[in-house]
């Protein structure tokens, strides 16, 4: 064997003492089975879903390092009032990481493991935040020639989730988007599938670049939700696009509601007669995400015919079938340059991870705030 068969690995634990802990722990591989082969970990994104497993409920703002030289760790205290809600994974040492990429560096006895030897190859197996990985060689993804590990980090999370978005709203017959955090890489990935697709999207943002951002990009409607128009401004795009169906990230607060509020005022304008129930058409607003953590806020002001609910892109893609994934997946591969290339802010290391100024920074899940994780570097 090659391969060193140890490695550091970035793990999150919450204590019973309400005391998160992020650290570096030593990482002692087994050779790998048959069918199963071992990844160099070059890059992998910090994701918003990574985040929530990472800090938990943490309150970052008392974190404090602690450790010393190549075992570094952060401390911070998680609120008492939101204990019970980590109860099932208190005094766990838990591994990070969704997805990411690197080169595989050891293989076992199968035909199939073998192939990948010395292949650039992307996986979505979790502890990704590791020096090395042991995956089955099933699941991983072989980069295009010439495609950097950088490249298809995040191959998996976002392209799937922007497609997945599309494949609900053709299976539930909708016809048009509204989508949230819209100049993230998911939403940009979005507008492009969008725009080759020929669908209608709606695109919401906070701030004026972001707005110019995707314009630039070919976005057709744009809206931003801090504008002192931004009711009517969403009322006009919904009734342009016809759009139905939304897909929220904010989670909290009461975007849904105005996202739903739009749609609602949209098909009012072609409405024939009154009715005090609104209008028949069903409107939907799927939540994916938790940027904002307060409640969310329905107001009634949107008839009957209308529904909130969660979306999650792994168990989205489970109901899909095997047929529909690998669809999906090749066209991601094909792609992968122009339709689903991501972006980012900084490439840090796994200590560098730890560092207060880089948490402040990625802890923000803000446009133009994602880092990747490069854990070969040191």
């Amino acid at each position: 064997m090659n391969t060193p068969r140890e490695g550091l690995q970035l793990r999150s634990k919450i204590r019973n003492n309400n005391t998160l802990e992020l650290s570096l722990v030593n990482q002692l591989l087994t050779a790998p089975k048959d069918d199963e082969v071992v990844i160099q970990v070059q890059a992998t994104p910090i994701n918003p879903s990574d985040i929530g497993l990472l800090f938990g409920a943490a309150d970052m703002r008392t974190a404090q390092t602690a450790g010393t030289g190549r075992f570094p760790m952060v401390v911070a205290q998680v609120p008492e009032a939101a204990m019970p809600s980590m109860a099932a994974r208190l005094n766990q040492s838990m591994p990070v990481g969704n997805e990411g990429a690197g080169r595989v560096v050891e293989a076992g006895g199968s035909d199939a493991a073998k192939a990948l030897l010395g292949k650039t190859v992307a996986v979505m197996g979790g502890s990704m935040y590791s020096q090395y990985r042991t995956v089955k060689a099933v699941d991983c993804l072989v980069l295009p020639e010439g495609t950097t590990a950088a490249q298809g980090a995040s191959c998996f999370i976002n392209p799937l989730t922007a497609l997945g978005f599309v494949e609900t709203m053709k299976r539930e017959g909708h016809t048009a988007l509204v989508h949230t955090a819209a100049a993230s890489n998911l939403g940009q990935m979005l507008n492009k599938i969008c725009l080759q697709d020929g669908i209608g999207l709606v695109n919401i943002v906070r701030k004026p670049e972001q707005a110019e951002l995707l314009r630039a990009l070919g976005a057709q409607h744009v809206v931003n939700s801090a504008a002192s128009t931004f009711a009517a401004d969403l009322a006009q795009a919904c009734f342009e696009t016809g759009a139905t169906l939304g897909f929220d990230a904010t989670g909290g607060g009461p975007l849904a509601s105005q996202i739903l509020e739009g749609m609602e005022a949209a098909l009012n304008r072609n409405a024939t007669t009154y009715s005090r129930y609104g209008s028949n058409t069903h409107k939907q607003v799927y939540l994916y995400g938790n940027l904002d953590m307060r409640p969310t806020e329905v107001k009634r002001s949107i008839g009957m015919a209308w529904g909130v609910g969660g979306w999650l892109v792994f168990p989205y893609l489970q109901k899909l079938g095997p047929d529909a994934n690998i669809a999906l997946r090749e066209r991601v591969v094909n792609e992968l340059h122009t339709t689903f290339a991501s972006h980012y802010a900084k490439e840090i290391s796994l200590s560098e991870a730890l560092s207060l100024e880089a948490i402040a920074e990625y802890g923000k899940r803000e446009t133009g705030h994602k880092y990747l994780i490069n854990p070969s570097r040191w």
